[in-house]
């Protein structure tokens, strides 16, 4: 059998398509915010992404999943590989590429970073993990520190010579931030000391920085019960003093044996065991969940790209082996002595293929989709168009985090299932990457977290504007694709599938205003499966239109705009009819599970 290629990760024909076919990113360079960048300047961050991930990154990643962190003698010890690799991602500028000059950045529209850090996640994303983490935790001291935080701790962030952290989980509490309980006390020269514990904290300890800084969820002494008594905190795991670094009391209680994601340490850690942990505090006391959602919305659309960037790679992985595997012959060839036949001639293999392909192709695109609407909700030119790109935005992303992860997984097995009785065996990766996308539907607010904000908060946002201007874009998409030439049945099938949600929703959304808000909540994980349907239909469908229009141009890329179409073609004609199922399904209000009781099980 032949080997297959090296594997592209992600297919740069696609992240082009995406950037200047379906969008017009280009464009964004007329915002102020952007005038320095161009096409070119885009392209030159992309290129030395690309070959960064293909060439230095990727091969690092099965010797970084075979052995994970050590926790010895009260500190975690990662691959010796990550001390080399490091340094590399910060030289790349990838820390504050989306960041203001002002603090070292490059002022990248989060557009193009997105597109091009999916390169990384799918070459090693424990790796790119600890980039990701730290650039969340510097953005958000950029956000609401003071000076001196900016100074002492941010600055070393974006440098690379700190790591930092989301330190949001409690043992006791988990998703339920309502609950947490680590302690700051106000001392006398105006740091507070932390007690408490945090679980599963990602990077939470490493060896190859000499600090790390957890931005941490506490409650100050005498803060009301709940998440308005919850307060941000900056507390390094060594802190400065006197001109050096010192302990400062955070304590390592165990490592997390993970499925996946082997590459990155998540930790127990405890604050404060020797009374001597210090915090410093982020703005104003009680507004420290606001303040962590800057984060963690970024921190979901990097689990998105993290999604569709595991299942695109071993899809990649899956189109390579199907076209260099021999096995068996069409159904109608009856002579054993003729050749075998490549096993994507098969039927259902190219049925599983164009699935994945579906799948990875439509998140990336509903993940560009999410990534432009930030861009313009925080750099538009007036407020009225950054109020509606951040409504978008809000409606978006918990789609865009849910969907390659659940989806992707999806797309996960179909590549081990396309190897065969390879797929099942750690020789060959695709079972690896099948690990690593089952965090992805956990991290970062589970799936049944994610409906119910999307349900409950999201979508009925502002009076129902936020749903309004959804289908706006919505019906843009089908009147781009009219004029493009595609089969006006598919635009007609989006319109159709688009005015059931939105009945559905008001009709839920009464049900809540009455005062039935868990039959208004009974299906919020259907409801965000019907949307996610919808969302990535609209997507295929602006994919669709822009096939269309580059076949109009002409030129050699007609085999590209005829997958494109393909593909459109199976997602709105397999996958969209389905809301329809689901809008009945959530509009009914069947309560089998609901109605059961604990003690039935």
């Amino acid at each position: 059998m032949t080997a297959p290629a090296s594997n592209p990760l992600i297919s740069d024909r696609d992240v082009d398509f995406q950037l200047y076919e379906v969008l017009d990113t280009e464009s964004l360079c007329k915002l102020p915010a952007f005038a320095d960048h161009s096409r070119e300047t885009f392209t030159l961050f992309l290129d030395s992404t690309r070959r960064f991930a293909r060439d230095v990154l990727f091969p690092t990643y099965r010797l970084m999943d075979a052995e994970p962190p050590v926790f010895r003698d009260g500190r975690v010890h990662v691959h010796p590989l990550m001390r080399k690799l490091y340094p590399q991602l910060v030289e790349l500028g990838l820390l504050s590429a989306t960041r203001p000059a002002e603090v070292g950045g490059q002022q990248l529209p989060l557009t193009v970073y997105s597109l091009a850090s999916a390169y990384l996640m799918a070459a090693n994303l424990s790796a790119y993990g600890f980039v990701g983490l730290t650039t969340g935790a510097a953005h958000l001291i950029e956000a609401f520190g003071n000076a001196w935080l900016k100074d002492t701790f941010m600055s070393r962030m974006y440098r690379g010579e700190w790591t930092g952290t989301m330190a949001l989980t409690e043992p006791q509490a988990g998703s339920s931030l309502a609950d947490v309980r680590t302690r700051a006390t106000l001392a006398a020269d105006g740091t507070y000391l932390i007690t408490g514990s945090k679980i599963f904290i990602s990077g939470g300890d490493q060896d190859f920085t000499e600090n790390v800084v957890h931005l941490t969820l506490a409650r100050i002494e005498g803060s009301p019960p709940g998440t308005r008594g919850l307060s941000l905190f900056a507390v390094p795991a060594r802190r400065p003093e006197g001109g050096r670094l010192v302990d400062n009391d955070v304590r390592v209680a165990g490592a997390i044996h993970k499925i996946g994601w082997k590459g990155i340490p998540s930790l127990a850690l405890n604050y404060g065991e020797g009374g001597d942990c210090r915090g410093w505090i982020l703005g104003e006391p009680g507004r420290g969940l606001s303040q962590m959602f800057q984060m963690m919305n970024e921190a979901r659309i990097m689990v998105g790209l993290n999604g569709v960037a595991t299942a695109s790679v071993a899809y990649q992985e899956a189109l390579a082996y199907a076209q260099n595997r021999p096995q068996g012959r069409p159904s109608w060839e009856k002579d054993a002595t003729r050749p075998q036949h490549p096993i994507i001639e098969h039927a259902d293999v190219r049925r599983m293929l164009l699935r994945q392909k579906a799948i990875v192709e439509g998140g990336l695109s509903l993940l560009a989709a999410a990534s432009w609407q930030s861009d313009v909700a925080a750099h538009g030119k007036t407020e009225e168009e950054r109020k509606r790109a951040g409504l978008l935005l809000d409606l978006l992303v918990p789609l865009a985090k849910t969907f390659p992860a659940e989806k992707g997984f999806e797309a996960n097995t179909l590549a081990v299932q396309v190897h065969g009785g390879y797929g099942y065996s750690t020789e060959y990766l695709p079972e690896a990457w099948l690990r690593d996308q089952k965090l992805n539907s956990i991290h970062e607010g589970t799936t049944g977290i994610q409906g119910l904000d999307l349900l409950g908060r999201k979508a009925m946002a502002a009076g129902g504007a936020a749903l309004q201007a959804f289908s706006e874009e919505v019906e843009a998409t089908v009147e781009r694709a009219r004029r493009a030439g595609v089969d006006p049945a598919w635009g007609d099938a989006l319109s159709k599938a688009m005015q059931q949600v939105t009945e559905l929703t008001m009709d839920l959304g009464a049900a809540g205003m009455a005062g039935e808000v868990e039959r208004m909540l009974r299906h919020s994980a259907h409801y965000m499966e019907l949307f996610s349907v919808l969302a990535v239909a609209w997507r295929w469908l602006a994919q669709a239109a822009a096939a269309q229009e580059g076949i109009a141009r002409g030129g050699g890329d007609r085999g590209f705009y005829e997958g494109k179409l393909a593909a459109a073609q199976y997602w709105l004609h397999t996958e969209l009819p389905r809301v329809s199922t689901l809008v009945s399904l959530c509009r009914s209000g069947e309560d089998s599970y609901t109605r059961m009781r604990p003690e039935w099980f």
